[in-house]
């Protein structure tokens, strides 16, 4: 199954951000991709967290849901879109939420995002437990592939690569993929980012997709990049540094059940 990690560079104007996505996503499907995963906030990065709330839409309805399903259907293709923030239960909150669509256009899946990142290192502070309410249950969902595989999918969300345990729980039901929509900060992109997913691929024996922000936006911010896909041993696929790009490789069932059998750590856990 050919997959397509978009990385963007998101700006505070939605409409922006929507042509930019769909331009990106036209490429991944003109290039074979039957996947496409768009990045964490690709609807927008505003000035202050706040925007998200002026943004946000009631689940299945809103013009960024609208989009994209109609990109889906108009595309044939599987789009997991990133984040975009759906209403909570705190009217002073939203959930940043992945939704997943199917090339007919129906949304099949969600998945609100579970750990919430903090971080100050004097310079740089981010909080998003201000507007965002935490997300309480993993999600899966199957894509039948052309090559014949029912591929079982695990959705998380950028900050969730830090907690591997949500990850071993994909793999204790099976997933033979697992997503990862972000935008890393540089600093923490810098350190800790590659290595992160690749340990994710390695102890899960996993194919992983990571759709990233990459680039300074307009408010300033300076996200890593490196959108990139894994294979189940640890190696990296294709990957994009920084910028506007559509990163595709080619993820193979059969790769995934020889190295499942050939070390089957999954196995021979003990908890």
């Amino acid at each position: 199954m050919k997959i397509a990690a978009i990385q963007m560079v998101s700006t505070g104007t939605l409409a922006d951000n929507l042509q930019q996505a769909g331009t990106l996503l036209k490429q991944a499907a003109a290039q074979g991709a039957e996947l496409a995963v768009l990045p964490e906030y690709f609807c927008l990065i505003g000035q202050h967290d706040a925007g998200k709330l002026a943004i946000q839409e009631p689940y299945g309805k809103g013009p960024i849901q609208q989009f994209l399903a109609d990109t889906a259907r108009t595309l044939g293709l599987w789009i997991v879109g990133g984040t975009l923030p759906l209403t909570a239960t705190q009217p002073d909150r939203v959930f940043n939420s992945t939704l997943v669509f199917n090339p007919k256009g129906d949304c099949v899946a969600r998945y609100d995002k579970m750990h919430l990142f903090r971080f100050d290192n004097g310079v740089e502070r981010y909080d998003e437990s201000r507007v965002l309410e935490r997300g309480a249950t993993p999600t899966r969902f199957e894509l039948p592939s052309r090559d014949g595989h029912r591929w079982l999918l695990g959705l998380s969300v950028c900050y969730d690569l830090r907690f591997p345990e949500l990850y071993r729980a994909y793999a204790q039901q099976g997933v033979d993929l697992i997503l990862v929509p972000s935008a890393f900060t540089h600093t923490t992109g810098q350190a800790h980012w590659e290595v992160l997913l690749r340990a994710r691929a390695i102890e899960n024996l996993a194919f992983v997709a990571a759709a990233a922000q990459g680039g300074v936006h307009p408010n300033g911010r300076h996200t890593w990049g490196q959108s990139l896909a894994i294979d189940p041993w640890g190696q990296v696929l294709a990957e994009q540094a920084q910028g506007l790009g559509v990163v595709l490789a080619e993820m193979d069932a059969a790769q995934l059940v020889q190295r499942r059998s050939q070390l089957p750590a999954l196995d021979h856990r003990l908890l």
